[in-house]
């Protein structure tokens, strides 16, 4: 098992991290059309290291142990309702923190982006949003879970075959928490490239691979629950999806604070990522089974 995960850990780091050195060695920048591609073809690495070691490799099936299943259940739909839940919840957080306020017409959002993206980026933005037919708000609610099922669920598992999928199957003999605590820190630690370039804390790069790893710290035990009880991964990837489709709406509406503080991948968003931990970790003890959990990764029961 050992041998197994640090084969796909070192092809994959190894590859993710040449991909982002070379963008960012070639002149790249974070926030632009050229790094969504970069973010998107990131994304997939992981499942392909996993076809290569599961399949090409050791010659083992992909499709059972992997957690590869469409039989839709009700734990489908909160894989898609729940984070935007948590993105409003942190939204309600912040509100609490110092000098942060509500701003309906996102005011703030373009002053937090001010000193990132040039004024004609943020001006252009303003006049589209102008043009919106309906609210701005609403628009990016529907559009985020909308993308969070379709798309991004489609480049989220890229990601969640590797986490939620091999990870979580070969790790499952140390137990739900320990498992899912230690699928997170990789997981973390697998976004720094591209966290020190400006993915999701543009204003506070190097600050934010800490506070990235402690992002996925807290999030990797919620997608490992859904995991669980939803007996497939692809549900894992719709959590992925719908959150990566919805955080943004979670400092839309925030005047004051930075990328560390408000949002769900900041202060805020920790406060609620602990609670729901919280309920997790009592609800895996009133009805959770470690004994059984790792032939439930596999399929077995």
């Amino acid at each position: 098992m050992i041998r197994k995960v640090g084969l796909f850990l070192g092809m994959t780091f190894a590859i993710n991290w040449l991909m982002a050195g070379m963008f960012w060695a070639l002149g790249g920048k974070w926030n632009t059309p050229s790094s969504m591609i970069i973010g998107v073809l990131y994304m997939f690495i992981p499942a392909i290291c996993v076809v290569i070691v599961q399949k090409g490799i050791y010659r083992q099936p992909l499709k059972l142990p992997l957690g590869i299943s469409l039989r839709l259940n009700r734990w489908f739909l909160v894989a898609w309702f729940l984070p935007l839940i948590l993105s409003l919840a942190s939204m309600g957080v912040g509100l609490l923190l110092p000098d942060i306020s509500f701003s309906p017409d996102a005011s703030g959002f373009f002053e937090r982006y001010s000193s990132i993206l040039p004024p004609e980026k943020l001006e252009e933005m303003r006049r589209q949003m102008d043009k919106m037919p309906i609210n701005p708000i609403w628009l990016s609610l529907i559009q985020g879970l909308i993308a969070g099922v379709t798309i991004n669920a489609v480049a989220a598992f890229g990601e969640e075959l590797g986490w939620r999928g091999f990870l979580q199957m070969e790790l499952s003999g140390m137990g739900f928490w320990k498992s899912s605590l230690l699928i997170g820190l990789i997981w973390g630690i697998w976004h720094a490239p591209i966290i020190l370039q400006g993915h999701n804390y543009p204003q506070h790069p190097v600050m934010g691979v800490l506070m990235m790893t402690i992002f996925c710290l807290l999030l990797g035990p919620i997608f490992s629950y859904i995991r669980v009880k939803s007996r497939s991964v692809i549900a894992a990837a719709v959590t992925h999806g719908s959150l990566n489709g919805t955080a943004g709406i979670s400092i839309l509406l925030l005047k004051g604070g930075s990328d560390l503080t408000v949002g769900l991948f900041g202060l805020s968003g920790f406060i609620i990522l602990a609670l729901t931990n919280l309920i997790l970790f009592l609800a895996w003890r009133h009805g959770g089974d470690d004994l059984a959990f790792p032939d439930v990764i596999r399929g077995a029961t």
